[in-house]
């Protein structure tokens, strides 16, 4: 009993020293950044007077979505949760505002608030899935409403302090860090990935960090960057789980007609190499990415390698056309090892291992525009067609039409997507 007693009284102490040190670590980090907003603040000229600058946008996207019939693929005990109408319709209002304050020469804070209304003729089937990303340090997201058919949220996808230097910049907050060169998919951007199946979305996600960027000539810099983060233990209420904070650094230049860059740093507990290019090859664009995912946290995971190779070309003055594939080497070979989980949590964007993008726009008048695209999955044979239209029906506003189409067989990757029809509506102001 004493030993127990003892070894229990060690891992008491040993989580509460952790805890300390987490706290004071925070502690040192707010007050490090409070100093540098006290630096700004006092080097600011006393004439100058702050302007507001207001922008946004509201879109409505009303669409037909016609579910997989997940029962007739699933055991009998679990097919009664998935014996929904494979039916649906689904109206999403998004309102976007967009204030910028400048406080003075260089120095500007931006906010990007939205509100979406999301209206649907039956609950959606996994209306559980946590809404957060994992690039987020807070939730900033409030539901107002979260009724089966009726649902509405407000988030703050941007938010962030930016100063300008000569030299550089500095921002801290919810920001957007661009990072890649790809068309489709960018394998080097690591905090702020987006879905490219996901037809309602427009911007990506903001990461909470704090940004450094140095410039060593017009066309050369260094982007230094930590997003503070807690593991998934830690936002379900554990607080010794390991931390899960993500450090990064990008170092671009030019050589030629090519842009490159090469990139490290510690991304979810692991390590990460990797770099980019783009230019000109005779009278196409290529571009390429790639990173490699080492094992840094013990966890037995192999290291993996993803990859793109792209090229786009304009083919008449009206018609453009891009091919993009992608090696994802985290991914699976055998549909039954898919991790849907991570998928659904937004850990990761693909599930298998080897993809091809082929696609193109074609101008089908001055203000009508057309264009369609095809993701294959070269494992599982699973992928979706997207076509749209979209007509400029002023000069800020926008009226298209889509269709996104999956096909494939049951459990593969692209089947478990819905069909959608769908129409769009945007103004900004």
């Amino acid at each position: 009993m004493k030993g127990t007693r003892a070894r229990a009284c060690g891992k008491t102490s040993a989580s509460a020293g952790r805890r300390a040190r987490a706290i004071a670590f925070r502690g040192i980090c707010a007050r490090a950044f409070a100093i540098l907003i006290v630096c700004l603040l006092m080097r600011a000229p006393a004439h100058a007077q702050p302007e507001l600058e207001f922008s946004g946008y509201v879109i409505d996207l009303p669409s037909y979505q016609r579910m997989p019939d997940y029962a007739s693929e699933l055991p009998p005990f679990m097919a009664d949760q998935f014996d929904l109408d494979r039916n649906m319709g689904v109206n999403l209002i998004r309102l976007r505002l967009r204030p910028t304050l400048h406080l003075w020469d260089g120095a500007s804070i931006a906010l990007e608030h939205e509100i979406n209304e999301t209206v649907m003729t039956q609950e959606m089937l996994f209306g559980d899935i946590p809404d957060i990303t994992n690039r987020q340090l807070v939730d900033l997201r409030w539901h107002p409403v979260t009724e089966d058919h009726w649902q509405m949220q407000h988030y703050v996808d941007r938010l962030y302090f930016r100063q300008n230097f000569l030299w550089g910049s500095i921002v801290a907050g919810r920001q957007r860090i661009s990072w890649g060169t790809g068309r489709i998919w960018n394998p080097t951007d690591l905090f702020n990935p987006i879905n490219p199946a996901s037809f309602d979305k427009i911007e990506k996600d903001g990461a909470d960090a704090v940004s450094f960027k140095y410039y060593f000539g017009s066309f050369t810099d260094l982007q230094v960057v930590w997003n503070p983060r807690r593991a998934r233990g830690q936002r379900d209420g554990a607080p010794d789980a390991p931390d899960s904070s993500n450090y990064g650094a990008r170092f671009r230049t030019n050589f030629g007609e090519f842009d490159l860059s090469v990139m490290g740093g510690w991304f979810d507990r692991r390590t990460v190499l990797g770099g980019d290019f783009a230019g000109n090859l005779f009278d196409a664009g290529v571009r390429g990415e790639m990173i490699f995912v080492m094992d840094g946290d013990g966890s037995g995971q192999d290291g993996y390698a993803r990859f793109i190779l792209g090229a786009d070309y304009q083919l008449t003055g009206k018609l453009y056309g891009v091919v993009e594939y992608l090696h994802n080497g985290e991914g699976k070979e055998d549909a039954g090892s898919y991790e849907l989980t991570r998928l659904f949590r937004g850990e990761i964007l693909n599930l298998a291992r080897d993809y091809v993008y082929l696609g193109g726009t074609y101008q089908l008048h001055p203000l009508v525009t057309g264009s369609l695209g095809v993701i294959g999955g070269l494992t599982d044979g699973s992928g979706f067609l997207n076509a749209t239209a979209s007509w400029s029906s002023s000069d800020n506003s926008v009226v298209s039409a889509g269709l996104l189409l999956p096909y494939g067989s049951p459990r593969d990757e692209y089947w478990y997507y819905p069909s959608s029809l769908y129409l769009k509506g945007e103004y900004y102001f």
